[in-house]
């Protein structure tokens, strides 16, 4: 019997997600929505094989993951940088424009889309160091956008940027760096599709 068997691929396809997820600092809960491991082997994956043996200690965070959507919008870096993250999630497959808005492409406790999550957060780490969005606030965004009841995405009617819009807040036209800067139109309306 060799690991490298067809049966035990998917067993080590989960494990090496769970790690990954791990070295992204997610909650026990979000790993488990996503490789379907227990509380308790997640734990002991933790403790054999990142705790003692990783240059820098990865924490582990405990409670509730982020639900707040505003958090994006706390100041222009963050609300830049969260529009990132979205396009990375379109570009990654994760999300599809439609005329109708954003179409979720992943599944929660699909390998594949766990894996893919994780490359577009990787991808937005590349970006921005040292990162200002964690990976369960990028987990957040995702669902967020996917939902469509508090977040989307639209094009800014100055740069023609993707932007991040607040569904619930007043309409705005253009991104917060244009805005800033005085590039920014007057208000239309954004009824039309998202880019």
């Amino acid at each position: 019997m060799r690991v490298s068997d067809d049966r035990y691929t998917r067993d080590r396809e989960r494990l090496d997600l769970a790690l990954r997820l791990i070295r992204h600092e997610a909650r026990t809960f979000t790993i488990r929505q996503w490789t379907g491991l227990s509380d308790d082997r997640i734990r002991k994956l933790y403790r054999s094989y990142v705790m003692n043996r990783d240059a820098r200690t990865v924490p582990r965070h405990r409670g509730k993951s982020p639900r707040q959507a505003a958090f994006f919008f706390r100041n222009p870096e963050l609300y830049f940088e969260a529009a990132q993250l979205a396009s990375l999630f379109v570009v990654y497959g994760l999300l599809h424009g439609t005329v109708a808005g954003l179409e979720s492409r992943y599944r929660v406790g699909s390998l594949d889309s766990g894996t893919l999550l994780c490359l577009a957060y990787e991808a937005y780490l590349e970006l921005h160091s040292p990162a200002s969005i964690s990976f369960e606030h990028a987990w957040f965004l995702l669902l967020a956008l996917a939902r469509r009841d508090e977040l989307g995405i639209a094009r800014c009617a100055a740069c023609g940027g993707v932007r991040l819009r607040d569904l619930l807040a007043k309409r705005r036209a253009a991104c917060a760096n244009c805005e800033s800067s005085g590039l920014a139109a007057a208000p239309v309306n954004e009824s039309a599709a998202p880019c």
